[in-house]
Formats: C-alpha cells, structure tokens, sequence
C-alpha cells in the first residue's frame, strides 16, 4: 500500500459521519515502542534456560530467534508464550505457581523471569511512543471514533501511565484484567471482545489494530470489521495469512478515509452474521 500521510482535521461541532465506531489498538508495538524491550527479555532468559537444558542433557545449544519470539511468543500471555516456545523444542516443564520465584525448573518460574528482566529494562529506558500511532489517534479522537487498548501484558496498565496516555482509552483491557475475568489470551479475540463491550460498540464496526501473528488471527477469529496489521518486523506475508485484512509498516500509510471506505463496501456485504463469535472465544 503506498504511503500516505494521515492527514489531521480541526474539530467542528458537525463531524462527518463515519461507518465505523471504534478502534482498538494492541499496545507493544502498536501504541508504545516497547516490542524490542520484550524481545530483549525473552531471549536473555530463554538463551539463558536453553544453554542449561543442553549442558544438563548433553543436547546441543540451540539459541532463542527472531523467528521464534514472532512464531511462539509476541503477542501471547506470558506463560501461553513459554509453553508455545517449550513445546516448540520438544521440552516439557511443570507449569509451577505464578507467584514462584524467578528460575528455570517451571513455566511460571520461566515467566517470572522474563518479567523480571523486562521490568528493569523498562525503568531504566523508558517508553517511547510511535508518534504516527498518536497523530492517527488524534485523528480518530477528532471525529468522535472511541477508542480502546487490549494488551495480553500484565505490565500493561504501568506502561501506558509511564507513557501519559492512560486517559486517551476509553476501554483499557491488559493482561491482569484479561485473567481476573477468565478471558482467553491471543489467538482467541476475549480481549478485544470486551474492549469492544466495554465501549458499548459491536465489533463488526470495529477496527483492531495489532502487530502480532496471534493478535491478527485474534481479530480474523472474532469477526470484527477490519483487522490492521503492521508489518514492523518485515512480516507482511505471515500477517495476511494469519487474517489480516489489510497491513501496512506503519499507521501513517493509511487514512481514515480508506478505513471508512472499507467499511462502506466490504463490511456490509460479508456473509453471515458479523458478531458472531469464533467458537473457542468467550460466550456473547
């Protein structure tokens, strides 16, 4: 898609009227530049388990990729992404107790650790924001689109006060949310469903906007009326065959105007009933 600039218009009291009502953006690559610090934190600590594994079963050392964090672990639940990557190399653990202590000997004590590093990464670096993800934003604020956050991070709520943009979402949904109700983590939609819920709006006229493979099968499964995904990683192909409806690098080669136009003539002529939900999601 080539570029273009989204372009900002002033408030009026007379705002057009749009085909969609909401857009919900993941967080970690989407809203804040906080990808790499996760990407970062996963591979200290499962290059870290991996050179134990071997030496403890005589294996050769095999490190944590690029290919692995997007195939097994971007955009999952924490734990969900350790036993994906386990599985993935044929190694089982005990899921152990998330209130463990940081170590090698379960999924949990894995997980623990990979938070831990991520945290103090985090306070030392800081949040940077996608300046084009707030202009788009902007935009979608001064034509009254509500806005929500569905992240499978349970550091969810402390970045986007780190960041100052706790107050732009109407609908905020993280990873703590998602386990106190129950919800399922990504590929299943859950997070974006309630988000969608909890801003009163139906997800056929919604927009999620993620960076990850199980986030965009997440929104393909839920049916909500477009699905964006943004290629930050070069992944454009893995990304319309997981559901995406459209992809993009970044969020300034879109305009609004080519979402309202998707949802004049693509959305209302989908087959079935489009809030249906996928089968293995939460019950409507």
């Amino acid at each position: 898609m080539r570029r273009r600039p989204v372009m900002l218009q002033p408030f009026t009291q007379s705002r057009p009227v749009m085909f969609f009502d909401a857009v919900i953006f993941d967080m970690d690559g989407v809203i804040t530049d906080t990808a790499s610090l996760h990407a970062a934190a996963w591979k200290s600590m499962f290059d870290g388990f991996l050179a134990a594994h071997a030496a403890q079963t005589g294996t050769s050392f095999q490190p944590f990729t690029k290919v692995d964090y997007l195939a097994y672990v971007d955009g999952r639940p924490r734990y969900d992404g350790v036993r994906c990557f386990l599985a993935s190399r044929d190694i089982v653990l005990a899921d152990g107790d998330p209130a463990g202590a940081p170590g090698y000997e379960t999924v949990c004590g894995l997980g623990n650790m990979k938070d831990e590093a991520f945290n103090k990464a985090l306070d030392t670096e800081g949040v940077t924001l996608f300046a084009s993800t707030m202009a788009f934003i902007e935009a979608l604020r001064a034509r009254g689109v509500g806005l929500g956050v569905a992240t499978s991070s349970k550091n969810g709520m402390k970045i986007l006060e780190k960041a100052g943009v706790t107050g732009l979402f109407a609908a905020r949904v993280d990873g703590v949310a998602a386990a106190e109700l129950g919800l399922q983590g990504k590929p299943a939609p859950d997070i974006f469903a309630i988000a969608c819920e909890r801003l009163g709006v139906s997800r056929h006229r919604a927009v999620v906007v993620e960076d990850a493979v199980s986030g965009v099968e997440a929104g393909s499964r839920g049916r909500f009326g477009l699905t964006i995904g943004i290629a930050r990683e070069g992944n454009s192909d893995e990304l319309k065959r997981q559901g995406a409806d459209m992809v993009v690098r970044d969020l300034s080669e879109i305009t609004l105007a080519e979402i309202d136009h998707w949802f004049e003539h693509f959305v209302r002529t989908r087959p079935g009933d489009p809030s249906r939900l996928h089968p293995d999601s939460i019950p409507s």
